[in-house]
């Protein structure tokens, strides 16, 4: 038994991580049975058991022999044989089996699996089983469009192999004609390349002669038949047809009219439903029906990548958006639900796009059923989307409301000029239909937007001014339909067909669907009107709002939000429509009194004056908070946050005017808390958070900006001193102006910007900005007086290709500093360059004022290096009494010296190497290195033997100035390395930056 299974052949491909299913192991439990019967038996005997079998159990040897079949190419012919023979219901237990089968695992089929699934469906048609066709159909939408890999293509010609094989019995199905035809029209879009130009010749001859031999079944495809051949127009074939079709349409069928009787007659959804694979069909119902806004992305990126991430992918958007609209019209209950709405996942379809044309079509797509609207046969669900999308993009994403609204108005005379007046009537039937039954109340602010360009706006006020005027339309509105709350609606799980599109005999007649939500009650919007949101007495105060725009209109509304209290919902809508459309915030670089009351005069600040201890109930203050939470999630508006600091600001420096007494300006607070409430409520940490807000701010106004830096870097020191992002932040944003008054505020006292702990890791960062960025930052340091030992870490590290700005500065700083053992030697660890001057510039500069100090110091340096010859043996350091800060090598102190050397040669002034010190420091050296070091720096070492050597490079002091070699620098201390000669100038002690109670 055990050997039975293991040789049990796999219909699916499976990971080893993947458990079998139960379609799987019901097949190979059929399948074990299956063999059970005919195992060692003869021909005779084999048919005897599966006749006595069959009768018993007709469905497991049935799905035993359809396994075998699949599976097992060597057998199939004697299995099907043996099938047709014994089978009780004429092959439909198989055939309902393999439509299942075909729609639920097809894609986990192995390569043997799909070959005899093609073979079967052939032997099937060959012998004129019925209801083989419905396996066809079935077969056929995994014929994608979008999809040009070896198997896809495999499928598609496998398809059309069989179907021109077999005419005559394809000529019987008149709806499997027009699947045919829907099916290969799509797809000949696709096979536009070198490579597949045979495949699509042979296509284009097939589905031409469908569609001429079949022109009256062909019709029923309606408006979407038109949409496929206007891809294809410009094949030679097409054309004539088109030629046709608009010049000539008797000599097609003496019932055709014109074109306009396809495009008056909507396609039916299960041809919509034809073009997207089941797989891809579940996750769009999945998306629609049980994805939750707002946790969306993740469903989308993987289907995206899943689906959409080929070039050739693009044209599958189409297909995607005529389903969304077509075939999933969801319940009332579900779209008062918080589930993902339909226009949400189109307008994701279309702002991912990246092909103009696939874009273009995408348009088409979604528009197609408005172009000749007719609100006796079609649905407004089809219509609903587009406007949908266009409404809620225009707060976040207004260019793709911009975009839309200019294919609206372009295709009215470009998509078939003769019917131009038909289009336009078709789609002013449309927006009258979203008028009357409450999709949109008004269409005027859609149409009249600001955000818009002034072109855009005046083209779509020229086209539709009938719906850009007295809140469009007086006496418009959606009268509520009577008698039909009973109607049957479609669940949400899968989209659902009528019954006049069952596989009845078809004929040119209205398409509709009896699942169709009932028009009146189809909801209104997905979110309601900014004002009608609110609960009824807050309304007019939102439509004054709505109309000022000011700090004392928002006051009153947020003073009369008592009972009923709003959602803070509606209130962020509300406060973010106006906020969207505000000009943005500007300041001159010293603003007046006037220019600040102006600003503050914007409907946001109202809103921060509950968030002041004492100024308003913990009921409304919350409500705030709650509404400034749902702001930041929506994330559409950037200015909240450096708008609570700006608040916060003026009300600062009001208090303190309006203060005469100079002891009580003094005690005149910043109200820092809250800002810190704020950011504590919303979940942010301060720091970040400031960082975020003043990054928001520069993209607004650098005034702003530096407006706000003195009280930001006073109020929230320990946040934002030293905090790199919030210091790039604002250095990318000066200019020489603000410069200056950053600099001044810090001679005064009044700003620091910087400490003193962990500056090195801001320093090390800030080498990768930009020159000026750099400049500004080191200019702001000069004027915090920042020690040179806080920059000594970063002296080895500074490539004088790369660091040029740090490096100037930091050689500008050591000008001002004398000599001292820690800088020298972190100066020598730089490493040696012939075109980086700047060890040298700085101890020649050193040099002529201190230069026995630097004699004694680089002596030093050298003579530490070569401990072998100290009086007393010094112990190896051992593990860890190596100092964090190495010394150099000797290597590097030589090649520094050697240059140094060069430069005194050039100068013809020795007197440094002429010193007691240094002349013992090379005789030293030169004894205890190696050969080759001795060669390398002859020329250096050979100063230590020289007699006599030129004299000072000045007028000297007195000889004996040059102090001796101290004794203890040869001790067998390692710290008598850090020892300094000569002690640094001592650090200014600088004026405490004002205090809170200043």
């Amino acid at each position: 038994m055990e050997q039975t299974k293991a040789n049990v052949p796999r219909l699916f491909v499976c990971t080893a991580i993947e458990n079998k299913d139960e379609i799987e192991e019901r097949y190979e439990r059929a399948y074990n049975f299956f063999q059970s019967l005919v195992a060692d038996c003869s021909e005779k005997e084999a048919h005897d058991a599966l006749n006595n079998a069959v009768c018993k159990n007709h469905e497991d040897v049935s799905l035993g022999m359809l396994m075998s079949i699949l599976t097992e190419p060597h057998n199939a012919t004697k299995c099907y044989r043996d099938l047709t023979l014994i089978t009780r219901d004429g092959l439909t237990t198989v055939l309902n089996n393999l439509s299942n089968l075909i729609l639920e695992r097809y894609l986990k089929f192995q390569d043997t699996t799909r070959n005899q699934l093609l073979w079967l469906v052939k032997e099937m048609i060959r012998n004129a089983v019925t209801g083989v066709d419905s396996v066809c159909w079935n077969l056929m939408r995994y014929a994608s469009g979008g999809d040009i890999t070896p198997k896809n293509i495999f499928l598609v010609e496998s398809l059309l192999d069989i179907y021109i094989d077999n005419r005559v019995w394809l000529d019987k199905f008149p709806v499997l004609v027009c699947m045919v035809v829907y099916t290969y029209l799509r797809l000949i879009e696709d096979h536009n390349i070198p490579q597949l130009m045979a495949l699509r010749q042979k296509e284009v001859n097939f589905v031409i002669a469908l569609i001429r031999e079949h022109f009256n079944e062909v019709l029923t495809l309606g408006r979407d038949l038109v949409r496929l051949l206007q891809n294809v127009a410009r094949i030679p074939e097409f054309n004539q047809l088109w030629q046709e079709i608009l010049l000539n349409s008797k000599t097609l069928s003496p019932t055709f009219n014109s074109v306009m009787q396809l495009l008056q007659t909507r396609t039916s959804r299960r041809y919509l439903q034809s073009r997207l694979t089941p797989d891809m069909e579940r996750k769009l119902v999945f998306l629609t029906s049980q994805v939750r806004f707002g946790h969306h992305k993740k469903y989308q990126e993987w289907f995206q990548r899943q689906y959409l991430a080929t070039p050739e992918s693009q044209s599958l958007r189409s297909d995607m958006i005529r389903f969304i609209v077509g075939v999933i019209h969801p319940t009332n209950e579900l779209l008062c639900s918080d589930i993902i709405p339909r226009w949400a996942v189109i307008g994701w379809l279309l702002t991912t796009c990246t092909s103009n044309v696939a874009a273009s079509n995408a348009k088409l797509a979604l528009f197609y059923d408005w172009l000749f609207y007719d609100s006796e046969k079609d649905n407004i669900m089809n219509i609903e989307p587009a406007i949908l999308v266009m409404h809620h993009s225009m707060r976040s994403h207004p260019a793709v409301t911009a975009t839309l609204l200019d294919f609206l108005c372009r295709i009215i005379p470009n998509f078939y000029p003769p019917f131009a007046e038909k289009v336009k009537q078709g789609i002013f039937n449309s927006l009258q239909q979203i008028i009357e039954k409450r999709v949109l109340p008004n269409l005027q602010p859609l149409f009249d937007s600001p955000k818009l360009d002034r072109e855009l706006r005046t083209t779509v006020r020229d086209t539709f001014k009938e719906f850009c005027s007295n809140g469009n339309g007086e006496g418009v509105s959606g009268i509520r339909d009577e008698g039909n709350d009973e109607l049957p609606r479609g669940g949400p799980d899968e989209p659902a067909f009528s019954d006049d599109e069952d596989d009845a005999p078809p004929h040119i007649a209205e398409d509709t669907d009896d699942d169709d939500l009932p028009l009146s009650e189809v909801r209104a919007r997905e979110r309601p009107e900014l004002a009608a949101a609110l609960p009824v007495i807050l309304r007019p105060f939102a439509e004054t709002l709505l109309d000022e725009r000011t700090f004392v209109a928002a006051t009153a509304l947020l003073d009369a939000c008592g009972s009923p209290t709003p959602t803070p919902v509606a209130l962020a809508d509300l406060f973010v429509a106006i906020l969207q459309e505000a000009p943005p915030m500007k300041l001159s670089r010293f603003p007046s009194q006037t220019e600040l009351d102006t600003i503050m005069n914007s409907p946001i600040f109202a809103m921060f004056q509950y968030l002041v201890p004492g100024n308003s109930t913990e009921g409304r203050r919350k409500l705030v908070l709650e509404t400034l939470k749902e702001i930041n999630s929506q994330a559409t508006v950037q200015c909240v946050g450096y708008c609570l600091l700006f608040y916060l600001k003026v009300c600062y420096e009001r208090e303190k005017r309006a203060e005469r007494d100079p002891v009580k300006k003094r005690n005149v607070k910043f109200k820092a808390g809250v800002y810190k409430d704020y950011c504590s409520y919303l979940e942010l940490k301060v720091a970040e958070s400031l960082a975020d807000d003043f990054e928001k701010c520069q993209e607004t106004d650098a005034n702003i900006l530096v407006w706000l830096i003195q009280d930001v870097y006073r109020e929230y020191k320990d946040q934002v001193q030293n905090h790199i992002r919030l210091l790039h932040i604002i250095v990318s944003t000066l200019d020489a102006g603000q410069l200056q008054r950053l600099v001044c505020l810090t001679l005064q006292g009044n700003l620091m910007m910087f400490k003193s702990d962990d500056i090195t890791t801001m320093l090390s960062t800030s080498l990768s900005w930009e020159t000026f960025e750099q400049y500004c930052l080191w200019q702001l340091l000069t004027a915090h007086e920042i020690s040179v030992e806080d920059v000594l870490p970063i002296i080895p590290k500074l490539s004088y290709k790369e660091h040029a700005e740090a490096l100037t500065s930091v050689l500008l700083m050591l000008k001002q500093e004398r000599p001292t053992a820690d800088v020298v030697r972190q100066m020598f660890c730089r490493t040696v360059e012939e075109e980086d001057t700047f060890v040298v510039s700085t101890v020649m500069y050193w040099c002529q004022d201190y230069e026995d100090k630097v004699g004694d110091l680089l002596a030093v340096l050298l003579s530490t290096r070569y401990p072998g010859t100290s009086p007393n043996k010094r112990k190896r350091p051992g593990k860890h009494n190596i100092p964090p800060n190495a010394p150099p090598s000797a290597e590097l102190v030589l090649g520094h010296l050697e240059q140094i050397r060069v430069c005194c040669v050039d100068q013809n002034d020795m007197s440094i190497f002429n010193m007691e010190c240094m002349q013992k420091a090379l005789q030293q050296s030169q004894s205890n290195s190696s050969d080759s070091l001795k060669r390398q720096y002859s020329e250096l070492f050979l100063l230590a033997w020289e007699d006599e050597l030129p004299i000072s490079r000045r007028a000297r002091k007195l000889a004996s100035n040059s102090l001796p070699i101290n004794p203890s620098l040869h001790s067998s201390n390692e710290d008598s390395e850090e020892e300094e000669i000569v002690k640094p100038k001592q650090a200014k002690r600088r004026k405490k930056a004002i205090s809170d109670s200043d």
